[in-house]
């Protein structure tokens, strides 16, 4: 028998958050901050205030455009050797954070500023894990500039990955770039449209705003059908109500009116019912990922997703811990455990802690472990003929055997029973005898295997040159040439991640 999904709502329940959401949808709307979103939504019924920029969404305009999403679509890797398939059923974990630091033993932090070595180092252990299907721009390389970041992310991911790659809706320019560099890697913008490489992250403003910059880019990833996480990141009690109930209300009117809008300008284009939502937490006023809110928020997310039937995406694997202790292993479990047994679609910030601020290579390879248990965990137990047996226990008690001695355990042991490479079960005397090691020193060694042996499929000469030929044009634009392209005011902060 396997395990029932977990659930936090009755159905009745969940009809109630939809129907709330569908009538504060009507009533006060979503604050739009682009023009050209105004005017689409617009052209399609809802109404606009040009004062407030607040568009309120008529229930037949949410629920018609609700029937265009799709439950199913397929991501391709870099060079078309590998795929998934997303669906309302199945579960896939990936990457995914804002990593502006790494793990390093050796600074008196235990941190340093990530590197573009870094994030290549990153995509190449993804490549190689078996669990993990994606990664994402997670480790932030600070030795770029800013404005160059998306393309020397691409080109690493191109070089060393054959999964598919996320990245966010940075603007019309950056996204645009990106589209034009994934075509000319796969070999035409035709290709990308059909086989979609690339995952968009989308976060409407909680609470109840979609900014101008991140919807420029919603625009170009929905006309390239390339699928995009809609994903609010709320905090109950600061940015969203602080009962559990009224943030789900709120981040579904966040979510489906951005999936809306998703599908006015690209019907079928692929999203996922996303949550980034968590508690605040009382004492400092942080975001408390790591805490069992967390895990209750992204189940209810997981039902709402369900209802709609819409693939869903949820965190797994966070935690607000600042080293490798008791509470980073039990926050990073916990988190997994509720979204994968939720039925969330695509888990991510595997190898991420210190709210995902934070990476560690050492990390991501545990977490590849933590997703097979997991996934063992959720077989649940097997009853048949073979599996009770019933002739293996007869034959022990008739005939003084031992259970170790029968082809029965020989036959079944490995499917049985999960056997893992870094969790050490040794006796005190043997652990001792091999050095004493922590699981962070045996991931460690782990993470020096891989790169050892991990190969990407690089890139041909012809889309090198192509790819440095479009270099010239991203390194020559200022950040003045990028405001104007936005549609942004000279007044308005471009938000860079923080350097310190």
């Amino acid at each position: 028998m396997r395990m029932n999904k977990i659930e936090v709502l009755e159905k009745e329940e969940i009809d109630l958050l939809h129907r709330k959401t569908l009538e504060l949808l009507a009533k006060i709307g979503i604050k739009v901050e682009s023009e050209e979103a105004r005017n689409l939504l617009k052209e399609n019924g809802a109404s606009v205030d040009n004062k407030t920029h607040f568009v309120k969404f008529p229930e037949n305009l949410v629920l018609e455009q609700l029937k265009h999403v799709p439950d199913s679509f397929t991501l391709w890797g870099s060079n078309g050797s590998y795929n998934f398939e997303v669906n309302t059923k199945s579960v896939n974990f990936a990457t995914v954070g804002t990593p502006v630091t790494i793990y390093d033993s050796t600074k008196k932090k235990g941190v340093r500023k990530t590197v573009l070595a870094d994030t290549i180092k990153q995509i190449r252990i993804v490549d190689y894990l078996k669990n993990i299907c994606c990664s994402h721009v997670d480790v932030w390389p600070n030795d770029v500039p800013y404005l160059e970041l998306h393309f020397h992310a691409i080109k690493a991911w191109a070089e060393n990955s054959i999964k598919p790659y996320g990245l966010g809706c940075l603007g019309r320019v950056a996204s645009q770039d990106m589209m034009d560099l994934t075509s000319i890697i796969v070999g035409g913008e035709d290709v990308l449209k059909k086989k979609p490489r690339l995952i968009g992250f989308f976060n409407p403003v909680s609470p109840l705003t979609m900014s101008t910059l991140l919807l420029n880019g919603l625009f170009i990833f929905a006309k390239y059908k390339q699928p995009i996480i809609i994903a609010p990141a709320a905090s109950a009690g600061s940015t969203a109500p602080v009962t559990l109930a009224g943030l789900l209300i709120q981040t579904n009117m966040e979510t489906l009116s951005s999936i809306v809008l998703s599908q006015l300008i690209n019907p079928g284009c692929p999203v996922f019912y996303s949550t980034m939502n968590a508690p605040m937490d009382p004492p400092t006023g942080n975001v408390a990922w790591g805490s069992i809110e967390t895990g209750l928020i992204t189940i209810g997310a997981a039902q709402l997703a369900h209802y709609y039937n819409i693939p869903s995406r949820g965190p797994g694997l966070v935690t607000e811990s600042k080293c490798f202790d008791i509470q980073n292993g039990f926050e990073r479990f916990m988190t997994l455990f509720c979204a994968a047994n939720a039925g969330i679609n695509y888990i991510t910030c595997a190898g991420t802690y210190e709210s995902s601020l934070a990476e560690s290579l050492e990390l991501l390879v545990i977490d590849d472990e933590l997703i097979d248990i997991v996934k063992r965990g959720m077989e649940g137990i097997k009853v048949d003929e073979n599996s009770m047996a019933v002739n293996e226990i007869e034959r022990v008690a008739t005939e003084g055997k031992n259970y170790l001695m029968l082809k029965h355990t020989s036959k079944n042991t490995r499917k049985e029973l999960f056997i893992p490479q870094l969790a050490d079960r040794d006796r005190r005397g043997i652990w001792q005898r091999n050095g004493a090691k922590d699981i962070i020193e045996r991931a460690s060694e782990e993470v020096e295997q891989i790169l050892k042996i991990q190969k990407g499929p690089g890139i041909s000469n012809e889309v090198e040159r192509e790819f440095q030929e479009f270099y010239k044009k991203i390194s020559s634009r200022t950040y003045e040439d990028y405001q104007k392209a936005e549609g942004m005011d000279k007044t308005e902060a471009i938000k860079l991640p923080s350097m310190e």
